[in-house]
């Protein structure tokens, strides 16, 4: 059964890793998919993909750190598909590395992307989602609960997407909109495997004692695949989900150490 027919989604950083998985995963169940991220060949890529399986897709090439994206992204879902039902703002990567070393402009790249750009977006999508009673998801991580050292940007920027997605689920009960939070720890993806590669270099192992080395590092049971993740997008937005509002839902493998 097709839980997400007849829906239009918007997912952010879709051309890799958990936004191309959430997007090949909504349209599996229905949804037509409006895919955005910057690299326009891969972009193509995951909508053929999509069509390969007989669903339907658009993409549209743009950076959420320029003022006007959102825009462009809403005026885009609205000329093909006429709706946004599901927004998912999933884009952003923060740099990782000492405090001391994080310049500003590092600090204002990751603010930029992943907390303004959904912001704007969701406040450029917001009429039509309240028209259609529709779903946000935002996809933090795991570092906005529990930070650590390398990752006092994305920590920070992660903390700042919790406090958002508390405060507009209050708007989306007035306005009739769900509103919740995936925070995912560590997932599969090409950058968790350059840091994996790089624990085997700089230790001189075999990449499976590098992913048990990270393993036991970070505290985890295991790494995520996108693939779960997007199929915890799918619950929330399915029927069976529509209990969950203002939800920080961790799927971590046990890195969030926090109440």
């Amino acid at each position: 059964m097709n839980s997400l027919a007849g829906k239009t989604a918007v997912v952010t950083g879709a051309s890799r890793g958990i936004g191309r998985a959430i997007a090949l995963h909504l349209a599996e169940q229905g949804a037509k998919v409006v895919l955005t991220a910057r690299d326009l060949t891969l972009l193509d890529d995951a909508v053929l993909a999509i069509a390969g399986s007989g669903g339907t897709a658009v993409r549209i090439a743009a950076d959420l750190r320029e003022p006007d994206a959102a825009a462009r992204i809403e005026q885009r879902a609205i000329s093909a598909f006429g709706s946004i039902d599901i927004l998912i703002n999933n884009a952003g990567a923060t740099k990782r590395g000492e405090f001391i070393d994080l310049t500003d402009e590092d600090w204002q790249d990751g603010f930029a992307l992943k907390f303004f750009g959904a912001v704007r977006l969701t406040r450029a999508a917001w009429p039509h989602l309240k028209k259609s009673h529709g779903s946000v998801i935002h996809i933090a991580g795991s570092g906005g609960r529990t930070p650590g050292a390398q990752f006092s940007v994305g920590g920070s920027v992660n903390a700042a997407l919790l406090s958002f997605t508390k405060s507009l689920a209050e708007t989306g009960l007035r306005d009739g909109v769900q509103v919740n939070c995936i925070n995912p720890g560590p997932v599969r993806t090409a950058r968790l495997d350059t840091r994996l590669a790089r624990i085997a270099a700089e230790q001189g192992v075999t990449p499976q004692r590098a992913l048990e080395i990270f393993l036991a590092t970070e505290k985890i049971t295991r790494i995520a695949e996108p693939t779960e993740i997007a199929a915890l997008a799918a619950f929330i937005l399915g029927p069976a989900g529509r209990s969950l509002h203002g939800s920080l839902i961790d799927i971590d493998g046990g890195s969030t150490k926090t109440i």
